[in-house]
Formats: structure tokens, C-alpha cells, sequence
């Protein structure tokens, strides 16, 4: 899972013009970027609360 060739992606990219079309991809990736970066953000958020609860039990 995660492999995606050049075919695939093409396919993706057809399909989205096809249903989205072209003034709405901007945005889409936009909100798609935005989103993941949320997530990663969140994600690291809570590791490093993690990584601080695990070291202040050892202490």
C-alpha cells in the first residue's frame, strides 16, 4: 500500500479535473495540504507529550 506509479497518479489526476474541475483544484489541494499538516502537527503534539510522560516517570 503507497505505491502509486506515474499511470495511477495520472488516473487520479484525470478523474479529479473530470468531476472537480479546473478552478476548484487549487482549493482542493489547498484544503488537502492544510489538513495534513494539521495532522502532523497534532501528531507530533502528541508524541512529545508522550516521550515527557514516559521521562518524568523514569525520574
Amino acid at each position: 500500500m503507497g505505491n502509486l506509479g506515474l499511470t495511477e497518479m495520472l488516473l487520479i489526476g484525470i478523474l479529479l479535473l473530470i468531476f472537480f474541475g479546473p478552478s476548484k483544484l487549487p482549493e482542493l489541494g489547498k484544503a488537502l495540504g492544510k489538513g495534513i499538516q494539521e495532522f502532523k502537527k497534532a501528531s507530533r503534539e502528541i508524541t512529545d507529550s508522550v516521550k515527557d510522560d514516559t521521562t518524568s516517570e523514569k525520574k
